[in-house]
């Protein structure tokens, strides 16, 4: 079964927002690095459902738009040395690295 991003305000998912900031030429080395991470290590946690890694157009960010089950998924996930060791990749790449939880409020479909 494939579970991919399902965005309304009556699932209750943990949704992560991660904003990378980072130099355009290392833009796709971070892209992989988070793509081989969650095909490695991250979809194999208890309580993921999907990522999806958005590139902006002048390659000086990166989105991971991630949902959990929980947040406490999210946070075991945290915890966890083994996707500890790629967040600290991660971090080693981007010049700045901001993950945040939300909760839907509002979606709309055409």
């Amino acid at each position: 079964m494939t579970i991919t991003a399902y965005i309304d305000t009556a699932r209750p998912v943990a949704t992560l927002i991660n904003m990378f900031t980072v130099a355009p030429e290392r833009q796709g080395e971070l892209i992989a690095l988070l793509a081989r991470a969650t095909e490695e290590t991250m979809k194999h946690r208890p309580g993921f459902l999907c990522a999806n890694f958005h590139a902006s157009q002048d390659g000086e960010r990166v989105v991971n738009y991630a949902q959990w089950e929980s947040e406490e998924h999210y946070r075991a996930m945290l915890a966890d040395p083994e996707a500890r060791v790629h967040m600290d990749e991660a971090a080693l790449i981007a010049s700045d690295v901001q993950p945040r939880l939300f909760q839907v409020i509002s979606a709309h479909r055409r």
